[in-house]
């Protein structure tokens, strides 16, 4: 390897290709447009997928099943994890679970299942539990709170945006 040839040909600020300036720029007369046809035109796009005319891949492939695009995201937490996470006596909340990396990424709405053993005092806020969750939570002595708002999107772009704000600062 010789040391100067490394940065041999790479420039800072390339220059612009200057089209249309004769036959001696080298981008004379087409412009690189080629002769005629749809791309020599002013004003022409290429669809993403159109393949030469031919019928394109994407709408040549099957499409199966279905995909619900307003169905809500629901973040589930078990019981097992929250006796492993919290002391007796805490507030588990959406902003708590956060914290603590069980509910993580946007959601709709928390879930909690009565998956495992619990044997401390905690007060649950959560969307939704199930009847064995409920059960398990209130025979060790703690409360249920349903939460009934759902976060607008709007709400947790913003606090998407504090999140990461404060992350930068603490960097």
């Amino acid at each position: 390897m010789i040391l100067d040839e490394v940065h041999r040909g790479i420039k800072k600020r390339k220059k612009r290709r200057r089209i249309g300036r004769g036959p001696g720029s080298g981008h004379g007369k087409t412009s690189g447009r080629g002769h005629k046809g749809q791309g020599s035109r002013a004003g022409f796009s290429k669809h993403p997928t159109f393949q030469g005319g031919a019928m394109p891949m994407v709408r040549r492939i099957p499409k199966r099943g279905f995909n619900n695009r307003w169905a809500q995201a629901i973040v589930i937490v078990n019981i097992s994890d929250l006796q492993d996470t919290f002391k007796s006596g805490d507030d588990v909340t959406p902003e708590t679970l956060l914290k603590a990396n069980l509910a993580k990424g946007r959601y709709d709405q928390l879930k909690v299942l009565g998956e495992g053993e619990l044997k401390k005092k905690l007060n649950v806020s959560a969307h939704r539990f199930s009847k064995s969750a409920r059960e398990k939570i209130e025979s060790a002595g703690g409360t249920v709170t349903l939460l009934v708002a759902k976060t607008p999107v709007e709400a947790k772009k913003q606090a998407a945006k504090q999140r990461a704000a404060k992350q930068r600062a603490a960097k």
